[in-house]
């Protein structure tokens, strides 16, 4: 009897579509995003604009206009209530969508995530090294090593949006993993390094309204999300009280609100037994609280934190030669695409795995170099490097706006030239309607 011949078993394929449910959601936080993305950018010009107008001296004068109760530590100027105070709903939103990524979103699955989280870490660690190499001989400008680390999202997106890109759902879902993951890498680099004078007893207290805020939005996580003043009067306090106490404490306000966020169920009900049973408060929460972030936190923020005197072209050009600046420009337009595309490259050949049939290695390419693109999390790593207003701190900003307008540039490049085979990936996943508005794409895999 003659044996049959033995097949090898087919390679695995990276950057394949998502399950349908994810590439909806996803597709719906990135149409928000896009509307937050403008808002950012726009602020972040006036900002710039102004502050280098003869009325100059107003935005300096409101930037660093003091205001809150001295006794508590909270009287900060309007810059540190961005960073500190909105900065940290963006946060609550980072920690809402990480939990809900690796408890019901596709990233649960490590075939799926080891990708994206891999080239996070890539897309953080070779810009940092490029960083330190230019700055080496400094120890002072050698702190700034994380500014380059982080995506942002939100601007990103607002490049995608402007140059009609019609990327492929695959690449949506690893361009939002990878920034999600980079924050969370960022968030803990912050909480780490950029950690000042702990202070034990604010952080220990901080545990109890923590726990409590805890606590009530697990046990009666239906109620919160039915009832959307509840939320505001009861948990709202308690959220507030954890960020102040977290604050006094030293370690960066901006990590209460990821620990505010990882506290909110993901699961409708603990009895429902799968991520299938219908939104859970995490969802909720990110529906009610994204508008707020995309809409006035993040911008505001930008608006405060991206208004540098350049000082005319002399001034430009001194900022830009600066090692600091040099440094970042150098680490996020060449560094992130390389540390992502490379670790991308290694995994697929570590794992013999392949690319999806409707995609090129150019397509990741055009990804890796819009992850370029760093700026809210990038200012605030400035700020908290090199102190707010510092010579190197408006350096290493003129360096995060340039980095980020030649990697948004660079990108619109790549990726508007394959427009034309997106639109085919894109009527791929378009819906047919004898199928309960479910693509053929999806059925074929139920």
């Amino acid at each position: 009897m003659s044996k049959k011949p033995q097949t090898s078993p087919p390679a695995a394929t990276v950057f394949g579509r998502g399950s349908y449910a994810e590439v909806l959601r996803i597709g719906a936080i990135l149409r928000k995003e896009t509307v937050g993305g403008a808002l950012l950018v726009a602020a972040a010009v006036i900002a710039l604009v102004w502050a280098n107008s003869p009325l100059a001296a107003g935005y300096f004068a409101l930037r660093d206009f003091r205001v809150g109760y001295e006794p508590w530590h909270l009287e900060l100027s309007l810059g540190a209530w961005a960073a500190d105070g909105l900065l940290a709903i963006f946060f609550f939103l980072v920690g809402l969508e990480l939990k809900r990524e690796f408890v019901a979103g596709d990233l649960r699955q490590v075939s799926k995530s080891i990708v994206p989280i891999a080239a996070a870490v890539g897309g953080v660690a070779v810009p940092a090294v490029i960083y330190a190499l230019v700055n080496l001989s400094s120890p002072e400008m050698l702190r700034g090593w994380a500014i380059p680390t982080a995506t942002d999202i939100a601007f990103a997106v607002a490049v995608l949006a402007i140059i009609g890109s019609h990327l492929p759902s695959a690449l949506r879902i690893f361009l939002l993993t990878l920034a999600v993951v980079d924050d969370l890498i960022a968030i803990s680099i912050i909480a780490i390094f950029y950690s000042q004078d702990i202070q034990p007893a604010p952080l220990l207290l901080a545990l109890i309204p923590l726990a409590l805020y805890t606590f009530l939005a697990q046990r009666y996580r239906r109620f919160f999300g039915t009832r959307l003043l509840a939320a505001w009067t009861i948990l709202l306090p308690l959220g507030i009280v954890t960020w102040a106490l977290v604050h006094a404490s030293g370690i960066h306000a901006t990590v209460a609100g990821v620990l505010l966020g990882f506290a909110i169920p993901v699961i409708r009900s603990q009895a429902s037994g799968g991520p299938e049973a219908g939104p859970g408060l995490a969802e909720i929460f990110e529906h009610r609280f994204r508008p707020i972030s995309a809409g006035v936190a993040v911008p505001l923020f930008a608006f405060f934190s991206a208004g540098v005197a350049v000082g005319g072209w002399n001034g430009l050009v001194s900022a830009l030669t600066d090692p600091v600046a040099l440094g970042i420009i150098l680490a996020l337009v060449l560094g992130k695409p390389l540390g992502i595309l490379a670790t991308t490259w290694l995994i697929t050949k570590a794992t013999r795995a392949r690319l999806d049939s409707s995609l090129r290695w150019i397509d990741i390419f055009g990804v890796s170099v819009l992850a370029g693109i760093g700026f809210t999390v990038s200012l605030l790593v400035a700020e908290l490097s090199f102190g707010h207003g510092s010579v190197h701190d408006d350096h290493a900003k003129v360096g995060i706006l340039t980095a980020s307008l030649i990697a948004a540039i660079l990108a619109a490049a790549v990726l508007s030239t394959r427009n034309r085979q997106y639109r085919i990936s894109e009527a791929e996943e378009e819906i047919d309607s004898d199928h309960d508005g479910i693509p053929d794409v999806y059925q074929k895999n139920r």
